[in-house]
C-alpha cells in the first residue's frame, strides 16, 4: 500500500498535499499549481501584470494582453495587430462597476478595454504627465496612473484630468512605480521618495520615509519603511505593507517592522512587486522566488522557489529564519523571477519572467493552525 501511495504521489506532482506525522503550528502551503506560457498561448512569457477578476485572469505581458479563462484553461489575447495601442502591457486594474479592463502601457500610456473595444490616452491627447506608465488602479469614478514622470487621475464621469509631481504633492523624487486603492486611500510607490498616501475623503496627502535618511544601511531598526526605493504599497485591514528593493516592511498604525533575507523567510531582498491578501499576510515578488509572510504576529513565512536544473520547486517554512518544514513538489512556479502577484479567494497568481504560476489553494486557511507536516510530492514525508 506504502508503495502504491508513493507512486500516485509521484505521478501527480500537481495533486493537492497530504499529511502525515505529529501536529504543530503551522500555515498553508500550496501544493496544487497550474502554469500557463506561450505553449498555452500567452503572447510573451514575459509578465508584467496579473488580476483576477472572478472567472478570468488578466495578463500584462511584454508583447499584449492576454485572458485565461480559469474553467477551460483556454488563452485569448490581443497585440498591436488585435488594436491594442501598445504592445508592452505593465499594469492592469479592473473596475468592478463597469467591467472596464485599465491598462498601463509601458511607453504608451493609458487604456480602457472596454466591449471588446479600445480606448487610448497618451501625452499628446490628455492630461497623462508621461507615457511611461507602470501601474494603474481605479478609485470610485477615476482611475490613477503611475509614471515615471509622477501620477495622473483620470475621471471617467467629468472627463477632468489631475496630476501630481513634486509641484503639488510630497515627491521628492517623481518616478512612480505603484499605485493601489483600497478603504478611501490611494497609495503611490515612489523611486526615491518612499510611499505617498492620498485620502480620497480630504484631498490631503501624506509621506512615509526613512527617518535615518540613509540610502546604503537602516541605519535604526523599525523606525520607518526600510527604504526610500519603493516599488509597491498595499494598504489593507488598516495596516499598510510595503515593498522595496532592499527589504520589505509593515506598519499597523502605531509600529513598523522590517523584514529582510537575514532575519525572515523571504527568498531575497529585492523585491519587485507584493500582494497582501490581509494584515496578517502578504506576498512578495523578488528576484529568487516568492516570499509570502503568513503570520505576522510570529514573522512565519513560506518561501517557494524553482530548481533550474530539475524543474521541480518546493516551498520552504520558516519561523525567524529557522526551517519548520520543507515540502518538495513537481513544480510550482515557472520562474524564480517574479514580477507580479495576484490574490483572490483561495488561490494566488504569480507574474513571472517566463509565465504564469496559479497555486490552488484547496482547503486554505490564513495564520496558523495545528497540523500535520505535509506530505511531499514524492511521497515522503516533509523535512
Amino acid at each position: 500500500m506504502k508503495y502504491l501511495l508513493a507512486a500516485a504521489m509521484l505521478a501527480a506532482c500537481a495533486a493537492p498535499a497530504q499529511t502525515v506525522g505529529s501536529g504543530s503550528k503551522l500555515p498553508f502551503v500550496y501544493t496544487k499549481w497550474k502554469q500557463f506560457t506561450t505553449e498555452n498561448g500567452l503572447p510573451n512569457d514575459h509578465i508584467f501584470a496579473v488580476k483576477s477578476d472572478g472567472p478570468r485572469i488578466w495578463l500584462g505581458t511584454e508583447n499584449g494582453l492576454a485572458l485565461i479563462d480559469k474553467a477551460s484553461g483556454k488563452v485569448k489575447s490581443w497585440t498591436e495587430k488585435d488594436g491594442l495601442p501598445w504592445r508592452v502591457v505593465t499594469g492592469i486594474d479592473v473596475d468592478k462597476k463597469t467591467g472596464d479592463v485599465w491598462l498601463a502601457l509601458f511607453g504608451g500610456g493609458l487604456a480602457r478595454f472596454s466591449g471588446g473595444r479600445f480606448e487610448h490616452w497618451h501625452q499628446m491627447n490628455s492630461g497623462l504627465v508621461n507615457d511611461v506608465a507602470y501601474g494603474v488602479a481605479v478609485e470610485n469614478d477615476n482611475v490613477w496612473v503611475a509614471t515615471t514622470a509622477g501620477a495622473s487621475r483620470y475621471n471617467t464621469v467629468t472627463r477632468e484630468w489631475s496630476v501630481f509631481t513634486e509641484k503639488n504633492a510630497p515627491m521628492e523624487e517623481i518616478w512612480n512605480y505603484g499605485v493601489n486603492y483600497r478603504d478611501g486611500k490611494v497609495h503611490l510607490a515612489v523611486w526615491g521618495s518612499g510611499v505617498l498616501e492620498y485620502d480620497v475623503a480630504t484631498g490631503r496627502w501624506k509621506d512615509y520615509l526613512d527617518p535615518d535618511g540613509e540610502m546604503e544601511i537602516d541605519l535604526y531598526r523599525d523606525d520607518g519603511i526600510v527604504h526610500v526605493i519603493t516599488t509597491q504599497a498595499n494598504y489593507i485591514d488598516k495596516v499598510l505593507w510595503v515593498s522595496t528593493y532592499f527589504g520589505v516592511c509593515r506598519y499597523d498604525g502605531r509600529n513598523w517592522r522590517g523584514y529582510y533575507n537575514k532575519d525572515s523567510g523571504n527568498p531575497s531582498d529585492f523585491n519587485n512587486n507584493l500582494k497582501a491578501r490581509s494584515g496578517n499576510e502578504a506576498w512578495f515578488a523578488t528576484d529568487k522566488g516568492v516570499g509570502a509572510i503568513m503570520d505576522a504576529a510570529t514573522n512565519t513565512w513560506v518561501a517557494y522557489t524553482r530548481d533550474p536544473k530539475s524543474k521541480t520547486g518546493k516551498a520552504v517554512v520558516t519561523r525567524d529564519k529557522t526551517v519548520l518544514e520543507t515540502v518538495e513538489m513537481g513544480l510550482n512556479l515557472t520562474h524564480n523571477y517574479i514580477l507580479a502577484i495576484d490574490v483572490e479567494d483561495n488561490d494566488v497568481f504569480i507574474a513571472t519572467s517566463k509565465g504564469l504560476a496559479w497555486g490552488v489553494g484547496d482547503g486554505y486557511y490564513g495564520g496558523l493552525r495545528e497540523r500535520p507536516k505535509a506530505l511531499a510530492s514524492n511521497g515522503r514525508a516533509s523535512k
